[in-house]
Protein backbone atom coordinates (compact mmCIF):
# COMPACT_ATOMS: atom_id res chain seq x y z
CA UNK A 1 0.00 0.00 0.00
CA UNK A 2 1.63 3.22 -1.13
CA UNK A 3 2.10 6.33 0.95
CA UNK A 4 1.80 9.86 -0.43
CA UNK A 5 5.17 9.99 -2.20
CA UNK A 6 4.78 6.56 -3.78
CA UNK A 7 1.23 7.36 -4.87
CA UNK A 8 2.34 10.58 -6.55
CA UNK A 9 5.22 8.79 -8.29
CA UNK A 10 2.80 6.17 -9.62
CA UNK A 11 0.49 8.93 -10.81
CA UNK A 12 3.31 10.50 -12.82
CA UNK A 13 3.85 7.19 -14.62
CA UNK A 14 0.55 7.69 -16.43
CA UNK A 15 0.98 8.59 -20.11
CA UNK A 16 0.72 12.36 -20.48
CA UNK A 17 0.96 13.15 -16.74
CA UNK A 18 2.24 16.70 -16.27
CA UNK A 19 1.86 17.08 -12.53
CA UNK A 20 0.02 15.72 -9.53
CA UNK A 21 -0.81 16.61 -5.97
CA UNK A 22 -2.57 15.29 -2.92
CA UNK A 23 -4.73 18.11 -1.60
CA UNK A 24 -6.78 18.70 1.54
CA UNK A 25 -9.92 20.35 0.18
CA UNK A 26 -10.98 21.88 3.50
CA UNK A 27 -7.75 23.86 3.96
CA UNK A 28 -6.58 24.10 0.36
CA UNK A 29 -3.12 22.84 1.31
CA UNK A 30 -1.07 20.47 -0.81
CA UNK A 31 0.02 17.45 1.26
CA UNK A 32 2.39 16.43 -1.52
CA UNK A 33 3.22 17.50 -5.07
CA UNK A 34 5.19 16.24 -8.04
CA UNK A 35 5.92 17.42 -11.57
CA UNK A 36 4.63 20.67 -13.03
CA UNK A 37 1.67 22.74 -11.95
CA UNK A 38 -0.70 24.88 -14.02
CA UNK A 39 0.58 28.42 -13.60
CA UNK A 40 3.85 27.13 -12.11
CA UNK A 41 2.75 27.32 -8.45
CA UNK A 42 1.73 24.10 -6.70
CA UNK A 43 0.32 25.87 -3.65
CA UNK A 44 -1.87 28.19 -5.74
CA UNK A 45 -3.08 25.25 -7.83
CA UNK A 46 -3.88 23.30 -4.64
CA UNK A 47 -5.91 26.19 -3.22
CA UNK A 48 -7.78 26.72 -6.49
CA UNK A 49 -8.58 23.05 -7.05
CA UNK A 50 -9.65 22.74 -3.40
CA UNK A 51 -12.18 25.52 -3.92
CA UNK A 52 -13.51 23.71 -6.99
CA UNK A 53 -13.60 20.36 -5.12
CA UNK A 54 -15.43 21.93 -2.20
CA UNK A 55 -18.13 23.21 -4.57
CA UNK A 56 -18.62 19.74 -6.04
CA UNK A 57 -18.73 17.99 -2.66
CA UNK A 58 -20.97 20.45 -0.85
CA UNK A 59 -23.71 20.64 -3.47
CA UNK A 60 -26.04 17.63 -3.48
CA UNK A 61 -27.08 18.26 -7.08
CA UNK A 62 -23.91 16.42 -8.16
CA UNK A 63 -24.98 13.26 -6.35
CA UNK A 64 -28.61 13.23 -7.44
CA UNK A 65 -29.75 9.83 -8.60
CA UNK A 66 -26.84 8.00 -6.99
CA UNK A 67 -28.01 6.34 -3.79
CA UNK A 68 -26.76 3.43 -1.75
CA UNK A 69 -28.76 0.55 -0.25
CA UNK A 70 -29.75 2.74 2.71
CA UNK A 71 -31.18 5.27 0.22
CA UNK A 72 -28.55 7.91 1.14
CA UNK A 73 -26.89 10.11 -1.46
CA UNK A 74 -23.49 8.81 -2.47
CA UNK A 75 -20.58 11.23 -2.38
CA UNK A 76 -18.85 12.54 -5.48
CA UNK A 77 -16.15 10.10 -6.63
CA UNK A 78 -14.22 12.21 -9.09
CA UNK A 79 -14.43 15.37 -11.17
CA UNK A 80 -12.66 16.30 -14.36
CA UNK A 81 -12.33 19.43 -16.41
CA UNK A 82 -11.30 19.49 -20.05
CA UNK A 83 -9.34 22.64 -20.85
CA UNK A 84 -7.11 23.74 -23.69
CA UNK A 85 -4.11 23.23 -21.42
CA UNK A 86 -5.10 19.62 -20.71
CA UNK A 87 -7.31 17.57 -18.46
CA UNK A 88 -7.66 18.20 -14.74
CA UNK A 89 -8.79 15.18 -12.72
CA UNK A 90 -9.75 15.19 -9.06
CA UNK A 91 -10.26 11.84 -7.34
CA UNK A 92 -11.74 12.02 -3.84
CA UNK A 93 -10.27 9.65 -1.28
CA UNK A 94 -12.45 8.03 1.33
CA UNK A 95 -10.81 7.83 4.72
CA UNK A 96 -11.90 6.61 8.12
CA UNK A 97 -11.79 10.09 9.59
CA UNK A 98 -13.13 12.92 7.41
CA UNK A 99 -12.50 12.13 3.71
CA UNK A 100 -11.27 15.65 3.00
CA UNK A 101 -8.46 14.84 0.58
CA UNK A 102 -8.27 14.25 -3.15
CA UNK A 103 -5.71 13.28 -5.74
CA UNK A 104 -5.25 15.92 -8.40
CA UNK A 105 -3.76 15.09 -11.80
CA UNK A 106 -2.92 17.49 -14.60
CA UNK A 107 -2.85 15.50 -17.82
CA UNK A 108 -1.62 16.51 -21.27
CA UNK A 109 -4.56 16.60 -23.65
CA UNK A 110 -2.66 15.13 -26.60
CA UNK A 111 -0.66 12.43 -24.81
CA UNK A 112 -2.97 11.47 -21.99
CA UNK A 113 -5.74 8.91 -21.86
CA UNK A 114 -8.58 10.26 -19.73
CA UNK A 115 -10.29 6.89 -19.20
CA UNK A 116 -7.06 5.16 -18.19
CA UNK A 117 -6.12 8.02 -15.86
CA UNK A 118 -9.51 7.87 -14.15
CA UNK A 119 -9.20 4.11 -13.57
CA UNK A 120 -5.64 4.38 -12.26
CA UNK A 121 -6.53 7.25 -9.91
CA UNK A 122 -9.39 5.18 -8.55
CA UNK A 123 -7.01 2.29 -7.87
CA UNK A 124 -4.41 4.55 -6.26
CA UNK A 125 -7.02 6.25 -4.09
CA UNK A 126 -8.20 2.88 -2.78
CA UNK A 127 -4.67 1.73 -1.94
CA UNK A 128 -3.29 5.02 -0.58
CA UNK A 129 -2.24 4.93 3.06
CA UNK A 130 -2.55 8.21 4.92
CA UNK A 131 -0.80 8.19 8.28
Amino acid sequence: MPGIDECLLETMRLPGALGAALVDWTSGLALGTIGDSPGGDHEAAAAETAEFARSAVEHPVFALGAKDSADELLPVEDVFVAAHSGYHLLRFIRTAYDSSVFLYLWLDRELGNLALARLRLRDLAERLVLA
